[in-house]
């Protein structure tokens, strides 16, 4: 008799519990939401957005998006401008800095990013150049870019845009394989950096530059 009154009991709390527990959740993803919304950390942190593998992405490491991100603002200087083509996290981690001397437009296929707004220019690496008019020719003091696929076609294409963003300096991230096609095309040369992914790949991947670069003296 007595273990049924505790039942009893505890089946007439339970529908009180669930009311705050909701309240909170609620409470808990309006916060979030609103965050998101204001523009907040949240928004432009690595992985907000998870990698869609079918379009062949994989985020760099914490570690390996600040470095890049450190080295594009040092070569672009105050007040410049900086092209992130298919990388999304070095993208992300700029604007995570919250720094106000540098302007910056992430180049990507992936609409998912268009949660950056006017930063945000759609880009398939298959028309290198059907780009919005706004978007002048050698406009950018810098472009980082990485390829989606280790392909010369890939590279060839994306090499268009990149010469025609580009006032001169250019940061490649791709395969160690494509280091020849990368010369031909872009003249840059392999840094010693290496950069790291959140997940293992097969292939090794390198950095490239065409300019004196602090990446070459790691």
């Amino acid at each position: 008799r007595q273990f049924c009154e505790m039942s009893n009991s505890n089946d007439d709390d339970i529908p009180q519990l669930s009311s705050h527990t909701l309240a909170a959740l609620q409470e808990f993803y309006a916060e979030q939401q609103q965050r998101t919304d204001s523009g907040g950390n949240d928004k432009y942190s690595i992985g907000i957005i998870e990698e869609n593998w079918q379009l062949s992405q994989f985020w760099y490491s914490q570690e390996t998006a600040l470095r890049l991100a450190e080295e594009v603002i040092a070569v672009a200087g105050e007040g410049g401008r900086i092209a992130c083509v298919s990388t999304p996290s070095v993208y992300q981690k700029l604007r995570e800095l919250h720094r106000e001397d540098f302007s910056v437009c992430i180049f990507e296929y992936d609409k998912r990013f268009a949660i950056y707004g006017e930063e945000f220019i759609f880009y398939d690496y298959n028309n290198p150049l059907d780009l919005p008019e706004k978007i002048a020719a050698h406009s950018f003091d810098v472009v980082i870019a990485d390829p989606p696929y280790l392909s010369e076609e890939c590279l060839r294409k994306t090499s268009e845009t990149i010469k025609y963003l580009t006032q001169g300096k250019i940061l490649l991230c791709t395969g160690a394989i494509m280091e020849a096609a990368a010369a031909k095309f872009l003249g840059v040369k392999m840094c010693k950096f290496i950069p790291k992914h959140t997940r293992n790949l097969a292939n090794e991947f390198r950095c490239y530059v065409n300019y004196n670069s602090g990446l070459d003296c790691e």
